[in-house]
């Protein structure tokens, strides 16, 4: 609609600097040091939602950090949006990889260099100044609530609880989460589903201290050597997972849904030349959209041990240490994941060394129905904005609370994700384009407009 180009035109530099300010926050929910800067942050989208048009807000308490609520409630018998977003980021480290500062937001050749600018604050402000711009121009068709949360890139370990004992509060009739990514601007796609996650910790410990390696070395155990000996173990020639009972209940695709998937423009060479990669690795018989869409992954998010400081220190360490997540598929289930994962570390080590395996958060696939309302409202407002219908995909990552808020609402989910893949989420010079950013403002409204059309069919 034209009134609404209108009004985000006259206002655009000033959505940009709401941003840009939301950004500067450092809110790290993994990292206790930053507790008071995830409160202000909490505080600052509270404000900004009421600034926006909400008739409330206000920043809720949970067993971690706090929860934001608010709300525009235009007519109970309308239908309602929930809008489901995170305000925390994940750790900036390694620092001194970083162009710029990651809590300076640094505007460079239309793109937006600041650590959780696209994952997921400049995601879901857009959310905010779309609600600002239905409310001002007098053309809101849905009531829309919003639940932005603090703990997402931790696993959302309270979410759960809040939302079961705010099921009132929170209802609605469909779930709105822009949090992940399209193929392109120029070949859009909407995320027809995303990977669940299991993630654990591995500590291997050999001598009850670090040891000379000349003393002691050939005579007792390395636990850094064990652990990569373990680790590589978990794949074989094929790059196919080798845990006991791994894909005992992965979903497989039919040639119909891979053929699909696959029509997905994809250029391999220009691909490895993004990520300054000579070859791909990945399961073989699959391509790379079924490798990171369709098909479960194990991979080695850390690992440490022993002396890593400047210069050469011959030590024999007496401890290791690795990060170890699994991405998971429809009909794969977290926790038996989990406890093969763990039993598998276990058992195969050695009796030189002790394995303590223990689990850091997980989450489960979620799938969206492309013949529901929501989806069909967030193609068709795609396509009006962007000249074409998207491309449905599987999205890669996870977001961990997909299953529970289906669970408990009893509604479903549509992801309407604007970021790119090269967006550098969770590394170094994380980045989100401003016309991304603005594309999303642009193309939020019409969802609204056409789930209410829908809904009243």
């Amino acid at each position: 609609m034209q009134i609404w180009k209108e009004y985000q035109e006259r206002n655009k530099d000033r959505f940009l600097n709401e941003m840009l300010d939301l950004l500067r926050i450092p809110s790290v929910s993994a990292k206790s040091e930053h507790k008071t800067d995830m409160i202000d942050c909490a505080k600052a989208v509270e404000r900004s939602l009421l600034e926006a048009g909400c008739d409330k807000a206000m920043v809720m308490d949970t067993d971690g950090y706090p929860v934001v609520y608010g709300e525009k409630i235009i007519d109970p018998a309308k239908p309602t949006v929930l809008v489901y977003g995170h305000y925390d980021v994940q750790p900036a480290e390694p620092l001194e990889l970083w162009h710029s500062g990651p809590f300076d937001p640094v505007i460079k050749d239309g793109k937006i260099f600041a650590r959780g600018s696209a994952d997921d604050k400049g995601q879901f402000y857009m959310h905010v100044k779309a609600l600002e711009v239905l409310v001002k121009t007098d053309s809101l068709a849905t009531n829309i609530k919003f639940l932005i949360e603090g703990e997402e890139e931790i696993g959302s370990p309270n979410l759960g609880k809040f939302v079961a004992a705010n099921k009132e509060l929170l209802k609605a009739d469909v779930i709105l989460i822009s949090d992940s990514s399209m193929l392109s601007m120029e070949n859009p796609s909407l995320d027809t589903g995303v990977r669940g996650l299991s993630y654990i910790q591995i500590e291997v410990t050999g001598a009850n201290r670090d040891l000379h390696s000349g003393t002691y070395g050939g005579a007792v155990a390395n636990p850094i050597t064990i652990l990569a000996k373990m680790i590589a173990g978990c794949h074989d020639e094929n790059n196919h997972i080798t845990i006991p009972g791994f894909y005992d209940d992965v979903y497989e695709s039919t040639g119909e849904e891979r053929e699909l998937l696959n029509k997905a423009p994809y250029n391999e060479q220009e691909y490895k030349d993004e990520l300054g990669v000579r070859e791909l690795w990945g399961e073989k018989g699959y391509t790379t959209y079924e490798r990171t869409g369709i098909r479960p992954t194990l991979e080695v998010n850390g690992i440490w041990g022993g002396y890593t400081g400047e210069g050469a220190k011959t030590v024999l360490p007496s401890k290791a240490f690795a990060k170890i997540s699994a991405r998971l598929v429809p009909n794969q289930s977290s926790d038996k994941i989990t406890e093969k994962l763990l039993a598998y570390f276990r058992s195969v080590a050695p009796p030189s060394v002790e394995v303590k395996a223990e689990l850091h958060h997980g989450g489960e696939p979620y799938m969206t129905p492309i013949a529901s309302n929501g989806y069909k409202a967030a193609s068709k407002a795609v396509e009006t904005t962007f000249g074409k219908a998207p491309i449905p995909v599987r999205g890669g990552g996870s977001i961990p609370i997909c299953s529970i808020l289906e669970k408990e609402l009893g509604i479903k989910i549509v992801f309407m994700g604007f970021g790119l893949d090269n967006d550098n989420l969770h590394s170094p010079n994380e980045k989100y384009d401003i016309y991304n950013y603005n594309k999303g403002i642009e193309t939020i409204p019409y969802f609204h407009k056409y789930f209410a059309e829908l809904s009243n069919e």
